[in-house]
């Protein structure tokens, strides 16, 4: 499995997504770091679809928590080919604002070429997050991990 992971934190080092505008609206940025810890949750490296559970702390413009589940495959004939999908349910505030919202992961990784979508689940802002709406991005710079998100909120 650690295979997978070296080619996970390659694809969120090469990708970056940003957007500034959503339907007419601004969008809002937040800027902070996280800590994560990665829990393998299948059965060995012979499992066609290894699994693992996501823990993260927010610190910054988002301070809070998240969990989540990770699937993840990587080709076994091409080096650095991989794939992963992941939803964790983030909990705490957002400039501010408390409540909490779901992320949703899809990343791909073509021979070292790699492409990330963590967007929010529409409508899955709660209390003072109801219609949150945007993407995060995720940087790791000498080991450590950072967030930049551009969100709207309000009406959807």
């Amino acid at each position: 499995m650690s295979a997978i992971l070296m080619l996970i934190c390659a694809l969120v080092l090469n990708v970056a997504g940003a957007f500034t505008q959503k339907q007419g609206k601004v969008m809002t940025k937040a800027s902070g770091t996280f800590e994560v810890k990665l829990n393998p949750q299948d059965q060995g490296a012979d499992m066609p679809v290894g699994r693992m559970q996501i823990d993260k702390e927010f610190k910054g413009d988002l301070a809070g928590t998240s969990k989540g589940q990770m699937l993840m495959a990587s080709s076994s004939s091409v080096k650095d080919s991989a794939g992963y999908v992941a939803i964790e349910k983030v909990t705490g505030t957002l400039n501010g604002r408390r409540g909490s919202f779901y992320l949703q992961h899809n990343g791909v990784m073509t021979r070292g070429v790699g492409e990330l979508t963590i967007t929010v689940i529409p409508d899955s802002g709660t209390d003072q997050l109801v219609g949150l709406r945007g993407k995060m991005n995720i940087i790791i710079a000498e080991g450590k991990h950072s967030y930049e998100f551009e969100y709207t909120l309000g009406e959807p």
